[in-house]
């Protein structure tokens, strides 16, 4: 293929390859040619241009196919036009003369069409260029057209087509000839004539004018004729020509009008025309009246579709604001066409024209129109309603004169009504939440008027009303329960009208239906309030025979209704239901026999009547109660059902004994009984049933058939009005009677099969084929189709249940049947017995069985010649593989593809090839890798026919594109490779594709799409993306929904993996788009010419991609499409692309949010916003609101785009969150303002969304809480120390408002209470007016919750109730968390000094904070009555979390928040918002101390009655019996049981789903719980309770890793073990107080007792040590010894991050604590461990930093071994030994471990020598003696003497000190010995380096207070010894004047520091210091000049400090005094 790829065609290469893929290659080269000309350079192609149209005209005689043919005569044209002309016309001629041509054979056809595709494609290209030739030209090519059969026909009228279009205007000469050759083959044979003859005439009428003025009639009626018989693609472009020269016709282009005067048509003709057709065909009105006559009959069904299409073409192309402005003549002349009796003359017409007329509708109204002009519709249907309603009620008072004619109106009427209520009811679902005016408008009257047809005489128009109702509830849910009440007033009311009973139960039932599309719900009572009603009218029906019909219709339909409810309702009304069940049906056979004898027709009807509707809202109650259906239940609803079959059998003589209006009823019955027992699982009814089933199962077999598809409707089921809506369905339409019982008899047969005895079976199958041969012609076609369904159903059935069909005789009888159909000539027939033999391969499974069929049906091939049977058994053989499997059927393989190949050359039968590549399509799909060996003969037939057969034969096409499909997908990934075989297989693959992209035929197309699309799963390198995302764009406008879903589908897939290239190249399209004027054509196939206008609806255009993009396109289709399926993929593919792309395209995203956004509600809300803004940031606004203004402007003019619809808008609201969302994990400069310019940008756009967003309720909530999360901390660039948010507190304010409002739903309210938790504790607000207002909504909702359970107005569920409420108490919750936060912190930080009042003028300078203790003191008032409705909650969820097994423990009539009835669903909210409230109620108590009680008469005085209730349930009392107040400490235990049975019960196992924020609110809760004395007693006195805790707490770590978790984890573990100690020091306490007769020793009190074993799980102290070693081992796994031997350990050790480090200090701080809990021997069992863990931390963690810092573990772990060393209990005698041992073993493995190695980190020495320091300190009785340790310590502190760091001289100097200073002498003297004189040599050496910066100062200076120590400690007689050593040091260190003045300061500081302390020790030691001075005369002389200098300089010497004084006490200056 690669040879392919060159300008000129590759001769040679072409010579060496086979025939057979010699067109592959040349299809390839032009391929290659079509891509490279347009980018090629001009020069090169004039140089090749000879060569190259010598090749290319050679080709078109060289019969090429028609794809070939195609982009033959497109690169011809494009060569020309992009080289030189000369020889064009030379070619044109060469053209013609092929075409003038009288070689009629079937080789020459093909190089005739080339030539006429040539000729079209030059007139396209090149116009008017060509002008002087066309007449000839065209004249040619009609002369061609008389001769032509149909494919020359189709490609001669596309040539034509192409012809006007390259000329426009200029070919009027021809115009009229061409429109008389082409008008008569409108009618033509072949559907691809009729299409490219509507075509062709589309273009004409651009130009034309006699089209649409004179021939105007002509052209209407040609059309309708054009429309009989006619397929799909007929429809589409006949419907397109009609409908647009309808519209040109009303109103004409400028252009041509200019040129002639044309006389206009009105609306009224123009409408008049379309509805000759939609009435009366094409049957025009030129005909006499007696052919007419002759006619009859009804409209041929096609035309009429065709018909409706026009409608929706005709007002597309006139636009919306056209409709807008002309609605009302409209929707009554699309009204009146349902009235007109031709539309309904049978049911079933009728039914079928209501369906045209709402598609009408529908397709205009729902996508042409914004949400305002949809409301102004709305309020015209209702007008169209109410007027109806008048005049039928006219005809109903008026029935005395009996006039015929009304009664006629009457039934017209109800046709009218059910399109307009189902419109209307379409539209307000559709406007969603926008909706609200139409309802509360009392001037449109919505509900009085949809209400009244509620009594309307026709049933279809009362269950149309009530459907309608129910879309109204369910788009605006508040009014659900007011609508169910009012229904029941009226039907109470109106008890005696038929019409209301029936009317307004409907209503009831379908509002019932509606409750599961409404996620709150309605209350519970409705429930008893709906059975009332029905039980009363089932018991009064027999009262009055007038209404006993209705009545008994209407009560059960309102029970069935209420099994949609669910469980939770009709679990308390079941046994009532089976009562009333029981008692419909007789009880025994000879209570049906008496009721056989008696009973007249009326009474039967009614009976019949009633037994369906029981038997109905039983399979209601199995539908939707599946969980209530228990074994007992079961049994007793089939006793009713068992006397249903009974009766079955009986009901024929009823019907020959009545009269056969009786029929319908007993269908009914039937009916119900088959949807019931099909749903009852089949074991219930045994094998006696199943007999008499048999029998009757089969009469409805013979029921004539009629085709139902689009027969739907309401009326021929009125339990569907509750009923879930089928998928896809906007309104449910259950098909006629007849045709139900048929499905659901054939449903049930499939599930009763398997489990009946092979004798019935065979008896079944047997009766089967008797049926088939009785009846005769078209009946016998109608038996034979129920048969076979019911026989697959069956087969079905079986393959399920994994069960066989049976023996011999079974199998056989149902291969007669089978085999029997296969060569039917009726091609479904066919299809059913292909699936059934394949179902029975399956079923059989069986080798030999499968190798008998698969032999049959290739002897029946091999010799058949007829296509019928070539057919059947080629589909046959495709079955068998695809049911069988690949394995099954591997050994038929070979057999079965050979054939099937050559079944698909079989050019003479288009139908063989189909079916033959459609069974070749499943076999490849099913024999998935043992295809591999025939993937290359397939690849090249599929190529050869694709190449070949004439694109008119989509069948054909579609199936290659299938077959095409199942090959890519068994090669699957194996396509990337490179092997030559591989590359040959994908680019035959891309060829494949390429091809059938290229087709006509939307499923070609659309499977062309999704084989790119699996193409690109495998190998995604080989798909050309830049050709392929532009295809997809311009399909996203197609008109074809099948297009639109493939071209999403793979944008969805596309966008995952490679989102940006996507939007590049959909770019790239629009710039394209921008450069050609008339790229819209070339693009599209369906997009009107260049001259025509632009057509105004986007759905027909070229592509609309703006600078949006595709983003944008798509948001845009949200808008338009209904499609479920397609939407959420629309939905994916914006994720995907804003996930990968929003970050770096910030504004870009967020612009196309707010354009979506900015549109709610109407333009005008935009304008003012600007108001409360500081200045700058309203200008950028302003500039803002402009463009969007200013663009939108300018689109209204050229197209009015339809505003974005609530549904997108809520979508976009969602898609800002997660642009927020993402920035946030990128990178934080979005949230840092002066970080980020563009965030500037983004900072008021963002703003002004918030502003639109309140009115999108819940998803603009959730934007604002987010909003606010993220932004609250982010500072305002301008004004220093104020936050961004500042400016936006009143905006925030007034969108929380209308959430408060009394008549918001429950959900909004509840998310509208977290945004103003959120907005309060963001700590935003400065202004504390503004704060209040937010606060007040949430005061005035607290009042609410007060109010208590019975409050009166109640719209939703109990659980909305639940949910509001507590969504009030969580965020109280959340905001009193925050104020104790703000209140504690401003206690532990200083009161900041005010400013200076100068200040305020300047008011940048302040920052208006609020006073700390602001938010608690609008906190406090609430209290009282909070913190009782808190523990309420808390008390209410611990309940809710029991398990099931003590659900008798709950309290029978609910708890204070939730009711009985809605358990499940308050359990989901109570889980949401129990962590805030348990935080809360810990700090509350934290902060009174545990000392409020619960008086009880004051909470009962605060409660209305109801709650008094619930509150002495919640105190455990029995209501009634007086309240035994309970003490304070009883409360509070019982409070502490409470919190820690939540906290713990939540702690064992939090989902992973839970939110982190659960987790640490709960830990914060036990944390601040344990802070108060009582609290702590509590669980200490119960040490299981710690344990239990404690081990939670470990379960928790295992699970939840982040650090903050891990923090608080060691906080609540520090305070339960300060518990345990406060409480045993309190029992050590009391010991020592009582007198110690008891020989109890104190100290022996605590863990371990006397023995030292710790119990796990009894044992504190184990359990915290097994928790904190977890915590460390987490952080520094080399702790562990099982961790670091592991050979996956990596003994790198990292450096711990701060939060780890300051978990490691928490826990080696707690681990410390943990000796002080036990008994002296419980010590020395868990000391080696403490201490073995303190010593590695220490060691592991010191590390010596840059700047000296001592990191928290270092500091933690040498408090710790302070801590441990001076222990006051392990000194016992019993335990001195063994705690010797331990402390020299920890002191040595200080020492020997820290020898510095090579490669650590380098140690921090100063860090082990304090804590050698603080062993030989604390433990020197323990330590002196030991000479080895005494080395050890003694050779650390040389090293540190002689280190060059003077951070750790000095720290050793101040260690020594304390060291020298130890009271014990024998542990200091040798230390002394040791280290003094290398302290003196230090010094000494100082004079000759004096320091050069404070470090090195501090150094000496510390070594010379050392020194003096030492001169103090000495004896008397030794001190002028010592004295030698010290002051000749010290007067070293002076410096004569003249090197004074030069030296640096630290030298200075020392010399000054020298003299003060010479001048000290002068006096202290006056006789010893003068014997050294004496000794020495130049020291005195150098001493005596410095203080004179010093003297003559006292002025600065005064402010020097005083000499340090000497201590006798120890002064290390650590971080931490540790001493």
């Amino acid at each position: 293929m690669e040879l392919a790829h060159s300008l000129l065609l590759n001769e040679e290469a072409l010579a060496q390859i086979t025939e057979a893929k010699r067109p592959v290659f040349i299809f390839e080269w032009l391929r290659f040619l079509d891509k490279v000309l347009v980018a090629a350079n001009k020069t090169d192609v004039k140089e090749k241009q000879k060569k190259l149209v010598e090749q290319l005209t050679g080709l078109i005689s060289s019969s090429p196919g028609p794809p070939t043919r195609k982009l033959l005569a497109k690169n011809l044209a494009a060569l020309y036009s992009i080289g030189d002309t000369f020889t064009v016309f030379q070619t044109l001629d060469k053209c013609n003369d092929i075409i003038k041509s009288k070689d009629d054979t079937a080789a020459y056809l093909p190089t005739k069409l080339a030539a006429v595709a040539c000729v079209g494609a030059f007139y396209e290209k090149m116009g008017r260029m060509l002008g002087s030739s066309f007449p000839e030209t065209v004249n040619n090519l009609l002369k061609s057209l008389k001769s032509a059969e149909s494919q020359g026909r189709s490609e001669i009228l596309m040539s034509l087509q192409k012809v006007l279009n390259g000329l426009g205007g200029a070919a009027a000469s021809c115009h009229r000839d061409i429109y008389k050759n082409a008008r008569s083959l409108l009618t033509d044979r072949s559907m691809a004539v009729r299409c490219a003859v509507a075509k062709c005439l589309l273009e004409l009428q651009n130009e034309a004018v006699f089209m649409w003025t004179a021939e105007l009639e002509n052209v209407a009626t040609l059309c309708f004729k054009a429309l009989e018989n006619s397929n799909y693609g007929v429809r589409v472009a006949v419907s397109k020509l009609l409908g647009t020269v309808m519209a040109t016709a009303l109103i004409p282009k400028q252009a041509t009008v200019m040129r002639q005067n044309v006389k206009r048509a009105t609306l009224e003709e123009v409408l008049e025309l379309m509805a000759t057709g939609f009435l009366r065909g094409g049957s025009g009105f030129l005909k006499s009246g007696g052919e007419m006559l002759k006619v009859g009959g009804s409209v041929n069904r096609e035309v009429r579709v065709g018909v409706t299409q026009a409608y929706v073409v005709f007002v597309t192309t006139l636009g919306g604001q056209w409709l807008e402005r002309n609605f009302a003549t409209f929707l009554s002349h699309v009204l009146d066409l349902v009235s007109h009796p031709r539309a309904t003359q049978t049911h079933v017409e009728a039914v079928y024209s209501r369906r045209c007329v709402s598609f009408i509708l529908r397709a205009t109204v729902g996508s042409l129109l914004g949400e305002k002009a949809q409301i102004a519709a709305a309020k015209e249907i209702c007008q169209a309603i109410g007027k109806q309603m008048k005049a039928v009620e006219a005809v109903v008072n008026d029935a005395n004169s009996e006039n015929k004619s009304g009664a006629a109106d009457v039934a017209a009427s109800q046709h009218v009504m059910v399109c307009a209520l189902q419109e209307l009811g379409s539209l307000v679902q559709s406007l969603n939440a926008t909706a609200s005016p139409l309802i509360q408008e009392p001037s449109i009257g919505l509900l009085e008027t949809v209400t009244s047809v509620l009594l309307h005489p026709s049933m279809a128009a009362r269950l149309a009303a009530a459907w309608c109702l129910r879309c109204v509830a369910v788009a605006l849910p508040f009014q659900l329960t007011p609508f169910l009440d009012r229904c029941a007033e009226r039907l109470n009311n109106l008890k005696t009208s038929p019409e209301a009973v029936s009317g307004y139960s409907f209503a009831m039932a379908a509002l019932l239906g509606g409750v599961h599309q409404c996620p709150l719900g309605i209350p519970h009572a409705k429930g008893k309030m709906v059975v009332s009603i029905a039980e009363d009218l089932l018991r009064t029906a027999a009262q009055n025979s007038r209404l006993s019909l209705q009545r008994t219709q209407a009560g059960w339909l309102l029970l069935g209704a209420l099994m949609t409810l669910g469980p939770s309702v009709v679990r308390y009304h079941l046994p009532k239901m089976l009562l009333l069940w029981r008692n419909v049906f007789p009880r025994s056979l000879k209570e049906l026999e008496a009721e056989k004898a008696r009973g007249d027709s009326f009474t039967w009807q009614v009976t019949l009547e009633g037994r369906a509707g029981a038997l109905c809202a039983m399979r209601s109650f199995v539908a939707h109660c599946p969980e209530l259906l228990t074994e007992d239940v079961i049994r007793k609803l089939m006793t009713p059902i068992e006397c249903a079959m009974t009766m079955m059998s009986h009901i024929p003589s009823v019907i020959k004994a009545h009269g056969a209006h009786l029929k319908a009823s007993a269908a009914m019955v039937r009916l119900r009984l088959y949807d019931i027992l099909a749903l009852l699982p089949p074991k219930t009814y045994e094998d006696q049933h199943i007999k008499a089933k048999k029998r009757f199962k089969i009469f409805p077999l013979f029921l004539q058939p009629n085709s139902a598809s689009g027969s739907g409707a309401l009326e021929h089921d009125p339990s569907s009005i509750y009923l879930r809506i089928p998928a896809g369905e906007a309104v449910p339409g259950p098909l006629p009677l007849g045709v139900s019982v048929i499905d659901a008899s054939v449903a049930l047969f499939g599930v009763v099969f398997p489990h009946v005895s092979y004798k019935h079976r065979l008896q079944m199958l047997d009766h089967f084929a008797e049926c088939v041969k009785q009846a005769k012609g078209v009946r016998q076609q109608a038996v034979q189709l129920n048969i076979f369904t019911a026989v697959l159903s069956a087969l079905k059935g079986l393959a399920e249940n994994k069960s066989t069909l049976g023996p011999e005789e079974v199998r056989k009888s149902a291969l007669t049947l089978v085999m029997g159909a296969l060569d039917n000539p009726n091609p479904i027939l066919r299809c059913a017995a292909g699936e059934a033999l394949g179902r029975m391969a399956q079923v059989v499974g069986e080798a030999s069985f499968i190798a008998r069929m698969a032999q049959y049906s290739f002897d029946k091939l091999k010799s058949a010649r007829d296509v019928v049977s070539r057919t059947g058994h080629s589909l046959a053989l495709g079955c068998l593989h695809r049911y069988v499997g690949g394995i099954g059927s591997g050994q038929h393989l070979k057999t079965s593809v050979s054939i099937l190949l050559a079944l698909a050359q079989d050019g003479t039968s288009p139908e063989v090839q189909t079916w033959s590549l459609h069974s070749l399509a499943l076999i490849v799909d099913s024999s998935g890798p043992m295809y591999r060996g025939y993937v290359e003969p397939t690849l090249s037939l599929v190529l050869t026919l694709l190449l070949t057969v004439p694109p008119s034969h989509t069948e054909v096409h579609q199936c290659l594109g299938r077959c095409l499909g199942a090959i890519i997908t068994t090669v699957g990934p194996e396509l990337q490779g490179n092997g030559a075989t591989i590359s040959t297989i994908r680019s035959s693959c891309l060829v494949g594709c390429a091809i059938t992209q290229d087709h006509s035929d939307s499923l070609v197309q659309a499977a062309a799409i999704s084989c790119l699309q699996q193409l690109h799963m495998f190998a995604p390198r080989h798909v050309n993306l830049s050709s392929l995302v532009p295809s997809l764009c311009v399909h996203l406008c197609s008109s074809h929904l099948l297009l639109r879903r493939a071209a999403v589908a793979c944008l969805r897939q596309l966008a995952q993996r490679e989102a940006s290239e996507v939007c590049e190249y959909a770019m790239s399209l629009a710039k394209n788009t921008g450069d050609k004027e008339n790229s819209g054509i070339n693009m599209n196939p369906f997009a009107p010419g260049a001259g025509s206008r632009r057509d105004a609806h986007s759905r027909h255009q070229g592509v609309n991609i703006t600078e949006t993009g595709l983003e944008g396109v798509l948001f845009g289709m949200l808008d338009r499409e209904t499609d479920r399926k397609l939407c959420s993929d629309i939905h994916d593919t914006l994720g995907h692309m804003l996930s990968s792309l929003a970050v770096e395209n910030l504004s870009h995203w967020l612009m196309l949010c707010k354009d979506v956004l900015a549109a709610s509600s109407d333009m005008s809300t935009a304008a003012p916003l600007g108001g409360g803004k500081d200045e700058e940031s309203e200008k950028k606004d302003e500039m803002d609101d402009d463009t969007m203004f200013t663009t939108l402007g300018e689109e209204d003019k050229s197209k009015p785009s339809v505003a974005p619809r609530w549904a997108t808008r809520v979508f976009a609201a969602d898609c800002l969150c997660r642009v927020i969302m993402l920035c946030e994990n990128a990178n934080k400069a979005h949230f840092d303002l002066a970080l980020a310019r563009s965030a500037r940008l983004k900072n008021p756009k963002i703003f002004v969304l918030v502003l639109h967003l309140f009115t999108l309720r819940m998803a603009g909530l959730q934007a604002l809480e987010d909003i606010i999360k993220k932004f609250a901390s982010v500072p305002e660039p301008e004004f220093p120390g104020h936050v961004i948010l500042e400016q936006y507190q009143a905006n925030v304010g007034a969108a929380l408002r209308p959430a408060f409002s009394q008549d918001t739903p429950s959900d909004i309210t509840a998310k509208a209470c977290q945004v103003c938790s959120a907005w309060i504790g963001s700590g935003v607000v400065s202004d504390l007016n503004d704060l209040r207002r937010v606060h007040n909504l949430l005061v005035s909702s607290l009042d609410k919750v007060q109010a208590g359970k019975g409050s009166s107005s109640q719209l939703y569920r109990e659980s909305a109730t639940t949910m509001e409420k507590l969504a009030v108490l969580k965020a109280w919750a959340e905001v009193y968390v925050v104020a104790m936060k703000i209140k504690k912190e401003a206690e532990t930080k200083p009161k900041c000094v005010s400013k200076s009042t100068e200040e305020d003028e300047d008011d940048f300078g302040t920052v208006d904070e609020l006073p700390p203790d602001s938010l608690i003191t609008l906190v406090q008032p609430e209290l009282p009555a909070l913190s009782r409705l808190w523990l309420a909650a808390l008390k209410d969820y611990a309940l809710l979390t029991l398990p099931a097994e003590f659900a008798t423990q709950l309290p029978p009539d609910g708890g204070a928040f939730y009711t009985p009835e809605t358990i499940d669903t308050a359990r989901l909210h109570y889980r949401n918002s129990w962590a805030p409230i348990l935080h809360a109620v810990a700090l509350w108590l934290n902060s009174t101390g545990f000392n409020v009680s619960e008086s009880t008469e004051e909470t009962a005085a605060a409660m209305p009655n109801s709650q008094k209730r619930a509150t002495s349930i919640m105190l455990n009392q029995t209501p009634g019996t007086p309240p035994t107040t309970k003490s304070l400490p009883e409360i509070n235990k019982d409070r502490m049981h409470l919190i820690l049975g939540v906290s713990i019960q939540f702690l064992c196992s939090p989902r992973p789903e839970e939110p982190v924020e659960h987790v640490t609110s709960c830990l914060q809760a036990l944390h601040t719980l344990l802070d108060p004395p009582c609290a702590r007693i509590h669980i200490a006195e119960d040490q299981l309770l710690g344990v239990e805790l404690l081990s939670v707490l470990h379960r928790l770590l295992l699970t939840w890793d982040p650090p903050s978790v891990q923090l608080l984890v060691t906080g609540v573990v520090q305070q339960i073990v300060r518990a345990a100690q406060d409480y045993l020091q309190e029992k050590r306490n009391a010991l020592n107080e009582d007198d110690n007769e008891e020989k109890e020793n104190p100290l022996a009190l605590g863990e371990g007792g006397e023995s030292g074993g710790l119990v796990p799980g009894k044992s504190l102290v184990f359990a915290a040590m097994e928790l904190l070693m977890f915590i460390l081992v987490r952080h520094m796994p080399h702790l562990s010894s099982k961790v670091s031997d592991s050979p996956s350990h990596i003994a790198a050790k990292s450096h711990l991050s701060e939060e780890s480090a300051r978990l490691v200090a928490a826990t080696v701080n707690i681990l410390s604590d943990l000796p002080s809990l036990c008994s002296p021997a419980g010590c020395m069992t868990i000391l080696p461990t403490i201490l073995f863990l303190i010593t590695r931390v220490l060691k592991e963690t010191a590390v010596k930093s840059a700047d000296n810092q001592v990191p928290p573990p270092v500091t933690a772990a040498l408090q710790g071994i302070k801590t441990i060393v001076t222990l006051p209990t392990v000194r016992t005698d019993e335990t001195q030994k063994q705690w010797t041992g331990l402390i020299r073993s920890t002191l040595a493995s200080i020492l020997e471990d820290s020898q510095p190695e090579a490669f650590k980190p380098v140690l921090d020495e100063v860090s082990i020598l304090t804590a050698i320091t603080l062993f030989l300190w604390s433990a020197s009785t323990e330590i002196i003696g030991v000479q080895s340790l005494q080395n050890g310590c003694m050779n650390r502190f040389r090293s540190a003497l002689n280190s060059s760091d003077p951070w750790v001289q000095a720290k050793c100097y101040q260690l020594l000190l304390s060291v020298f200073q130890h009271t014990n002498r024998a542990l200091s003297t040798p230390y002394i010995h040791s280290l003094a004189p290398i302290m003196v040599e230090k010094l000494k050496a100082v004079e000759r380096s004096r320091p050069n910066n404070n470090l090195e100062l501090l150094a000496v200076q510390e070594g010379i207070k050392v020194l003096e120590t030492l001169v103090a400690l000495g004896e008397e007689q030794n001190r002028v010894q010592l004295l030698a050593l010290l002051v000749p040091t010290l007067i070293s260190y002076l410096l004569n004047e003249n090197a004074f003045a030069s030296a640096s300061a630290a030298s200075k500081d020392l010399h000054e520091f020298a003299l003060q302390n010479l001048m000290h020790i002068g006096p202290l030691y006056p006789h010893a210091f003068k014997t050294v001075m004496g000794a020495a005369p130049e020291l005195k002389t150098r001493l005596e000049t410095a203080v004179r200098a010093s003297q003559a300089s006292k002025a600065k010497a005064a402010a020097r400090q005083p000499p340090p004084t000497v201590h006798s006490t120890p002064t290390i200056k650590l971080k931490t005094s540790f001493f």
